[in-house]
């Protein structure tokens, strides 16, 4: 049963044309609003990963669940569809388990916050973020196992609850949760710092629904879905071809001695939509590199992409989403049964990008890029602070590595820089100041990004005194199948079965894996 909506006006908003001044000061709005959400979000969380990094994602909807502004397309029409509950005006929900949201969330790590927007009695939008948790709790510092079975060795689940109901807070619920983590403080300062950025964002829709009116507010939504809407088609017919082209890239392997595991997708453009079809996709690992792929968040990756490439001035959002189907065979490494383990699927949402380039390059070779460093170094270290004056405190690092961006023809690969876009990394003073370690060494690498035209970014290299005993874990990829293995194939068959794809479980031997010695 869906999600009730509890309105105590539920007059429809009328649709009213909107002029293009207005409709440019709405969008500008709405895109510092977002900013607006970063910038509180920094300010009051307490982990590096949110507080340094910026590893938090903010979107803004309209009434109906779409993403106006944001990064990763909104989850919110799924979730609105399979919540058994209602919402009213002073609720707020919160959630970490994927398979609670259809993968919005890919692990549990990432702590999700929704508010919904009333205004005189209507719902008016959306405001959500989510951000990656530093512990959660289970069987390792971090929370990210690499050899966990399951998900329920990987921490805390928090299915869809009222954080907020009817403008109450639910302090026994956070008692229980942050009684899981072995950072509470970090985990209460981050999620206070989510629930915050939401609040901003929603007092920033209403101030402009008050100065512009209801009705011409959510009409300039809409418009701004139905431009990127019109934007995207052009740009697909002229991008998508109708004859399929496919990629593929590995995962080098899943901690527990199994590997490659391969991620394949095909493309063409029918009907006027584009087809991605992972049939050919290795079936779900049994450990923890399994990455349940939303489909609206590849979507959006899709669309992103198109968009930096051919256009960067469109503002991105889901208006494009009927444009595209995307097609994930059931039990697959990116669409796993629950309750496999999720919590290193990193790995494989680095590989999606790569396997965007090779796709949307085949046609296109101008806009063709290399394979970049592919992967979110993750190092984890964790002890108790043996230093003089600290008392043996405890302490907790969590770091995402950098690497090199490709190159393209367009120009040189950046050096250094994150797998994400808005990612920064974490200064040496903060890391010196707050953890018993020494940073001995940071710079990039000469001539690792390759030599060329236009040269593959260079990656990082960095050395680290640890001056505590403690617990080191380094999570990475890339070392077995590299950059530039990958294949391509043209004027591939279509899947047979449009639905599902053609997809077979197969036995591992069968497909040349065995276990490393």
């Amino acid at each position: 049963m869906p999600a009730t909506i509890v309105e105590t006006n539920p007059t429809p908003f009328k649709s009213i044309p909107i002029d293009p001044v207005t409709l440019d000061i709405i969008e500008n709005a709405l895109r510092n609003a977002r900013i607006e959400m970063d910038a509180t979000l920094v300010r009051t969380a307490m982990s590096p990963g949110i507080r340094e990094q910026g590893d938090a994602f903010p979107l803004i909807a309209d009434h109906t669940g779409k993403m106006i502004v944001g990064q990763f397309g909104s989850f919110i029409g799924g979730f609105l569809q399979s919540y058994d509950g209602t919402l009213e005006d002073g609720d707020m929900i919160f959630l970490s388990d994927p398979y609670s949201c259809g993968g919005a969330i890919s692990h549990s790590n990432d702590w999700l916050v929704l508010l919904p927007v009333f205004k005189d009695g209507r719902l008016l939008a959306y405001t959500a973020m989510f951000g990656h948790q530093s512990d959660i709790g289970g069987k390792v510092v971090g929370s990210m196992p690499i050899n966990a079975r399951s998900i329920f060795e990987e921490g805390v689940r928090i299915p869809p609850v009222k954080i907020w109901k009817k403008g109450e807070y639910n302090d026994d619920l956070m008692k229980l949760v942050m009684h899981q983590t072995r950072k509470p403080d970090w985990c209460q300062a981050d999620l206070n710092a989510l629930i915050a950025s939401c609040r901003v964002a929603s007092r920033r829709v209403i101030e402009m629904a008050e100065r512009f009116g209801d009705d011409v507010y959510v009409s300039a939504t809409q418009e701004l879905l139905a431009r990127n809407h019109r934007a995207m088609q052009a740009l697909i017919g002229m991008a998508i071809a109708e004859e399929p082209v496919s990629f593929e890239d590995y995962i080098c392997d899943d901690g527990v001695g199994y590997g490659p595991y391969k991620i394949r997708c095909t493309m063409w453009r029918e009907d006027g939509k584009v087809v991605l079809d992972f049939a050919g996709t290795d079936p779900q690992s049994a450990a923890s590199i399994n990455f349940f792929l939303n489909e609206n968040m590849f979507k959006m990756f899709f669309g992103i992409y198109m968009i930096m490439v051919f256009d960067p001035q469109i503002l991105f959002n889901d208006g494009f989403y009927d444009l595209i189907d995307v097609r994930i065979p059931e039990g697959s490494l990116l669409k796993p049964k629950f309750p496999a383990a999720l919590s290193g699927r990193t790995h494989a949402l680095g590989r999606i990008f790569d396997i965007l380039g090779g796709l949307l390059g085949q046609k296109t070779p101008e806009f063709l890029n290399a394979a970049g460093f592919s992967s979110s170094p993750h190092l984890f270290y964790s002890g108790n602070d043996t230093r003089p004056g600290k008392g043996g405190e405890w302490f907790q690092l969590f770091q995402i590595g950098f690497g090199g961006i490709p190159g393209r023809p367009l120009g040189d690969g950046p050096d250094g820089h994150s797998l994400w876009p808005g990612f920064t990394n974490v200064p040496n003073e903060f890391l010196e100041r707050y953890f018993p370690m020494l940073i001995e060494r940071y710079e990039t690498e000469p001539d690792s990004g390759g030599a060329g035209l236009h040269r593959g970014g260079n990656g990082i290299h960095m050395t680290y005194r640890f001056l505590s005993p403690g617990t080191i874990s380094i999570h990475d990829d890339r070392w077995f199948v590299p950059p530039g293995r990958q294949r391509r194939r043209t004027g591939q068959a279509r899947p047979q079965d449009p639905g599902k794809g053609r997809w077979h479980q197969r036995d591992r031997w069968q497909q040349g894996r065995g276990r490393r010695g």
